[in-house]
C-alpha cells in the first residue's frame, strides 16, 4: 500500500510514561470517529508499516495512543515523529460537491468569472479559517474555503469550481509602488 492509497491521519508527538505510550496529534475534524481504531500505517522511512492498536484514548488537548509490541519508552522513542496513515477505503463516503482536503491537491480551480486560474498547490487548516492555496501567477493565492466561495467539484475533471470575491486575486498581484526601494533613492 503506498501513500496515494492512504490518508494523512496525524503525527506521533512524544513518548507518554514508560512503557510505551505515545502522545498523538490527529489531524482530522472528528477525532472521537477513531476511538475504535484496530490499527494504522505508520510512515517509518518512507515506508508505510501496519501497527496494531491497543488501547487508544482521544482526549480534546492530547490524545494518547499504545500501540502492541511497543512496551518500553526506548521503542516508542524510535517512533516518535512517524506520520499516521489509514487507507482511502476507510474515509466515509461524501455528497458529489463534498470532498477532503487531500484530495484536491493538484485540481485546477475554475473560477465562475476569471475561467482556470491555477492548481490547488496546499490547503492550510485553522481554528479560524481553513485556506486553499493556488499558484498563480507565480503568486500564492489564499482561497477562503466557504459555500459561497467554494461552489463544487468534478472528481472526473480534476477541478475544484469557485466564485472568488471581487478583488482577491488583485490584493495578491499588486505591487506596493508606494514603498520606496533602493533605486528611488536620490544620492
Amino acid at each position: 500500500m503506498t501513500k496515494d492509497d492512504c490518508y494523512l491521519v496525524g503525527k506521533l508527538t512524544k513518548t507518554h510514561g514508560l512503557k510505551g505510550e505515545l502522545a498523538i496529534w490527529l489531524d482530522v475534524d472528528y477525532p472521537e470517529e477513531y476511538e475504535e481504531l484496530d490499527s494504522i500505517l505508520l510512515d517509518i522511512k518512507g515506508e508505510l508499516i501496519p501497527h496494531f492498536v491497543e488501547e487508544i484514548q482521544i482526549r480534546a488537548n492530547k490524545s494518547i495512543i499504545k500501540f502492541e509490541d511497543i512496551d518500553t519508552i526506548e521503542a516508542a522513542q524510535k517512533i516518535v515523529n512517524c506520520d499516521l496513515y489509514l487507507p482511502n477505503d476507510n474515509l466515509a463516503e461524501l455528497d458529489e460537491d463534498q470532498f477532503y482536503y487531500h484530495e484536491i491537491i493538484g485540481f485546477d480551480i475554475v473560477d465562475d468569472v476569471q475561467g482556470k486560474l491555477g492548481k490547488v498547490t496546499a490547503v492550510y487548516t485553522s481554528e479560524a479559517q481553513d485556506l486553499i492555496a493556488m499558484n498563480y501567477q507565480n503568486n500564492e493565492i489564499l482561497i477562503p474555503v466557504s459555500d459561497e466561495i467554494v461552489k463544487t467539484i468534478n472528481r472526473e475533471k480534476e477541478e475544484l469550481y469557485t466564485n472568488l470575491p471581487e478583488g482577491l486575486l488583485e490584493i495578491y498581484l499588486s505591487d506596493d509602488d508606494d514603498t520606496p526601494n533602493d533605486s528611488d533613492e536620490e544620492l
